[in-house]
């Protein structure tokens, strides 16, 4: 088949047609319906998401679709076989990425290659350029010859990918390609997607990250085995449940406290200096909004209509009472009441090297007491190196830092003492019951008596788990180990904690619950540390430090960093053939960037007035039809990206004049 370079998909009406064609999936494990009669067509050329909670069954779908596992019920065609009765042919028509890192760590990025070449029964001279041309695209051709073990998060997603696509598949599977991937790997990512889009590739993917669902032809969200809305984005979020009002304020806590309180509106959420609501008239809620902070004394920018986030349609579609999977769980948390600090955190000039790679190179900053500091960076940037020293982990080389006022080079013991650590990786026992971890962790802490119970009591409360309080902690969702992670790493009350990447990989509702719990204990006086690849996340933080190679190259409160990187606008274009349009608008004079965005374009404009006209000009002078061009704010990934790209820049230029 010819490519036509349309993102635009032709939905098949029959299974004959169509790549993906699944109808009346069912699949249980004894009482558990993982799939209730799942319906889904996926076109060739398309990239088909699904989104949903954790546990809705997207893992067994793919698994499903894939010929690893049979459906109880129901009937599936993958690339025209049928792949209940014969899933051994069908395996040669497609690729299976997995969430766990599938490759060989002890081998290097070429011998990984090769070896799943050998599997495919590629020949020598047959793989050679495929080989190449897949290393170019997605930059791993300098890193042929490291070990696969050695690499960053991101460089193994990738060649796990390019491992997939070796023997150009007809049908990708994605099960969460991209968790734990920085926004600049996870761009390079999505780029080799669209390319595939080029040879009539169909792609189904699931993802954590709903700004990557934006990117998708169509998207599916998923719940109990059963999809509840598909369509493209712009469809998708049609089916919101009332408005989205937005209120700024330097006090934006304060403001997300008062307007819980007044019980008048549904969901008050917190996104860094700006309160959103719910509501289903704009206009009198907006009047109420008003009346309940100018009584309370509080400056606010006029409350103002935002359009929704899928984020938000997830929660309003797919949201149950109690955030969902938490009966038993109070809307309100009870605060840790502990000391605040002027200053909690004070690094100076910190500074780590392993032999001849500096990894930490003279970063300084303070963080304030009860602060939700966010700390970003690629994979491999050094963030993970930094919180090991601010934690007492591992001797700076040189420079100095302090946390709640103790040295973390010659009191360490202390610092520990004085912390909270919330690893990436599950530390907590599977094979423990949600009140043993508790208890165990309580030990560990010196808790005992009246003292443990009290704590006992109110992490089973703040982790929505009071009913499962003797579950086996393996049967959890993800969400709910996630906050019990965090219940148990601050059992002992600590004034400061520190996250690394605490929700990777979990759905947005579990998401918006845990970070009410960050809230609530920043309330209560506690300095949280959290490091984050989900950009929206950084919006929550009060104020952000990006690292890149070892070095801090920004810092300031979400709106400043983005007043400071974005010179141009983001413009959204959305039009016929947005491939073919990628390439007539990347060529412009008045553009700094193109990049495919779902069943469109977004834009970085190098000429804010003059952007528009000229990209509906060329885009109609080549025949492609333009549906609306417009201008949208820039998001956090915006800013990552920028920064990093301009620092890249003046290192180029640096090193050109040196």
């Amino acid at each position: 088949m010819k490519p036509s370079g349309n993102l635009q998909p032709l939905i098949p009406a029959d299974d004959h047609q169509a790549a993906v064609y699944a109808r009346g999936l069912t699949r249980r494990f004894g009482d558990l319906t993982a799939l209730d009669g799942l319906d889904l067509t996926v076109a060739y050329g398309e990239i088909f998401g699904l989104v949903g909670p954790d546990g809705a069954g997207k893992t067994t779908a793919l698994r499903i679709l894939a010929g690893i596992m049979p459906p109880d019920e129901g009937q599936v065609r993958v690339a025209g076989v049928d792949v209940a009765a014969d899933a051994t042919a069908v395996r040669d028509h497609l690729a299976y990425m997995s969430q766990r890192f599938g490759l060989y760590p002890d081998l290097t990025v070429d011998e990984n290659i090769d070896f799943y070449a050998d599997l495919y029964g590629m020949g020598r001279r047959q793989r050679l350029e495929p080989v190449a041309e897949l290393l170019a695209l997605s930059g791993m051709t300098p890193f042929r010859r490291r070990l696969a073990g050695d690499l960053s998060g991101g460089m193994k997603q990738k060649l796990q990918l390019v491992c997939a696509l070796i023997h150009t598949p007809r049908v990708l599977l994605l099960d969460e390609p991209t968790n734990g991937v920085d926004p600049v790997s996870r761009r390079e990512f999505w780029n080799i997607l669209y390319r595939l889009l080029d040879q009539q590739v169909a792609i189904v993917v699931t993802t954590a990250y709903l700004d990557e669902a934006e990117r998708c032809t169509r998207i599916g969200m998923i719940d109990a085995g059963r999809i509840m809305a598909e369509g493209t984005a712009a469809e998708v979020r049609g089916r919101m449940r009332g408005r989205i009002l937005a209120v700024r304020s330097d006090r934006a806590r304060r403001v997300q406290q008062v307007l819980q309180e007044a019980g008048k509106w549904g969901r008050v959420d917190l996104f860094g200096d700006r309160v959103h609501l719910v509501v289903d008239d704009p206009e009198t809620a907006a009047d109420g909004i008003t009346a309940r902070l100018n009584e309370a004394g509080l400056d606010f920018d006029a409350p103002r209509e935002a359009a929704p986030s899928l984020e938000d349609v997830f929660v309003s579609i797919l949201g149950r009472p109690a955030a969902a999977e938490a009966p038993g769980a109070s809307e309100t948390f009870a605060p840790l009441e502990v000391p605040k600090q002027e200053r909690a955190v004070v690094v100076s000039d910190l500074t780590r090297r392993f032999k001849r790679f500096t990894a930490v190179d003279r970063i300084s900053f303070q963080v304030s007491g009860g602060e939700v500091f966010g700390f970003l960076g690629p994979n491999g940037a050094g963030k993970s190196t930094t919180i090991r020293m601010l934690c007492g982990l591992l001797r700076p080389t040189a420079g100095q830092a302090a946390v709640a006022g103790f040295d973390v080079a010659t009191q360490a013991e202390a610092v520990k003492h004085h912390i909270g650590y919330m690893s990436q990786k599950f530390s907590l026992y599977d094979d423990l019951t949600v009140t043993e971890n508790i208890d165990f962790y309580g030990g560990i802490y010196g808790l005992g008596g009246r003292r443990l119970a009290r704590r006992r009591d109110w992490a089973l409360s703040t982790a929505g788990l009071t009913d499962r309080r003797h579950s086996l902690t393996r049967i959890l969702g993800g969400g709910l180990k996630q906050r019990l992670a965090l219940a148990c790493a601050v059992l002992h009350q600590p004034p400061i904690l520190f996250l690394d990447e605490p929700t990777s990989g979990v759905d947005p509702l579990s998401r918006r619950r845990f970070w009410d719990l960050i809230y609530a204990m920043a309330k209560g006086g506690v300095t949280v540390f959290v490091t984050t690849h989900y950009m929206q996340e950084a919006e929550y933080c009060d104020r952000v430090a990006l690292i890149y190679r070892g070095r801090l190259i920004a810092l300031g409160t979400p709106a400043e960093l983005k007043a400071q990187s974005i010179s141009g606008q983001i413009v959204d274009v959305r039009c016929d053939r947005p491939q073919a349009a990628r390439k007539v608008v990347a060529s412009l004079p008045e553009v700094r960037e193109a990049s495919l965005f779902g069943a469109g374009l977004h834009v970085a404009t190098a000429d804010d007035e003059a952007a528009a006209p000229a990209i509906e000009r060329a885009l109609r002078a080549e025949g492609i039809a333009v549906e609306r061009i417009e201008t949208v704010p820039p998001g956090m990934e915006d800013v990552f990206v920028a920064l990093i790209e301009a620092h890249d820049r003046e290192s180029g230029q640096e090193a050109a004049h040196g």
